[in-house]
This record gives structure tokens, C-alpha cells and sequence, in this order.
């Protein structure tokens, strides 16, 4: 019986030295672009752990309106979503979220809703003592 090489490369090696040279210069450039996409850049990163640490204080002092466990969960998960660039502080978005909530109201109630997520009216109370009242009179439409 008789064994049989097979061989996957030319016999000359050119193609094998390209190839490998090929595959290492590759490899380094898409680790180059992992560890960039995963930095985040510097000023994001280190605004991402500023912002943590400020998080884990307030946890710690017992300054959220959460017990201390779910408190430190939170703010690792909200660095974690950061990093990754998730997490972003823009207003434009929030305000058509906090529009969007009101189009579950039906028509009458809709229209003050939105009224009031513009700024109309009163607004009292906060987050940390909380809840956010938000109060808008209108006249009766009869």
C-alpha cells in the first residue's frame, strides 16, 4: 500500500511566503481596528469612566434613588453601553421618545400630552423625588 501526498501549495514556496505574509499583514490590520472600535476613542473612554465613577459614588453615599446592589448593576451596565457606544446624552432624541410615549392617548388627550412634553404649562418634582408633575390647563372644547 502506498501513501499519497497531496499538495494543497505549489512546490515553490512563492505562494506559500506571499500568502502567509498576506494573511499576517491582514490579521494586524483587523486587530488594529478591533482594539480601535473597542477604545472608543480616548475622550469618550475616559468620559464613559468619569461618569462611572461619579455613578459609583453616588451609589455608595446612598445618593440614588435605588438600593445600593441595583444602583452599582445600573452603572456598570450604563458603562458597559457607553463603551460601546450606545449610551449618548442627546436631547433631540429624547424629546421624540418622550413624544412617541404620548401617541398610546386617544386624540384629546394626545394633543395636551404633547403640549406638555414641549414645555407647556407647569412642571414640578424631579427624578430623585420621584416622579415629574407635568400640568397644563385648557379650556373645556363645548
Amino acid at each position: 500500500m502506498s501513501i499519497r501526498q497531496i499538495h494543497l501549495f505549489p512546490a515553490s514556496g512563492i505562494f506559500s511566503r506571499k500568502g502567509a505574509c498576506l494573511s499576517a499583514l491582514a490579521l494586524f490590520a483587523l486587530s488594529m481596528s478591533f482594539s480601535a472600535a473597542a477604545a472608543g476613542g480616548t475622550s469618550d473612554s475616559a468620559g464613559a469612566n468619569a461618569r462611572y465613577q461619579a455613578d459609583r459614588a453616588a451609589c455608595n453615599n446612598g445618593q440614588s434613588n435605588q438600593d445600593r446592589a441595583t444602583c452599582l448593576k445600573e452603572a456598570g451596565a450604563a458603562l458597559q453601553e457607553s463603551r460601546m457606544g450606545h449610551l449618548k446624552d442627546d436631547r433631540a432624541t429624547d424629546k421624540a421618545n418622550a413624544l412617541l410615549r404620548c401617541n398610546a392617548l386617544p386624540p384629546d388627550d394626545r394633543d395636551a400630552c404633547q403640549r406638555r412634553m414641549s414645555g407647556e404649562g407647569v412642571t414640578s418634582g424631579s427624578a430623585l423625588e420621584g416622579g415629574i408633575s407635568r400640568e397644563l390647563t385648557v379650556p373645556d372644547k363645548r
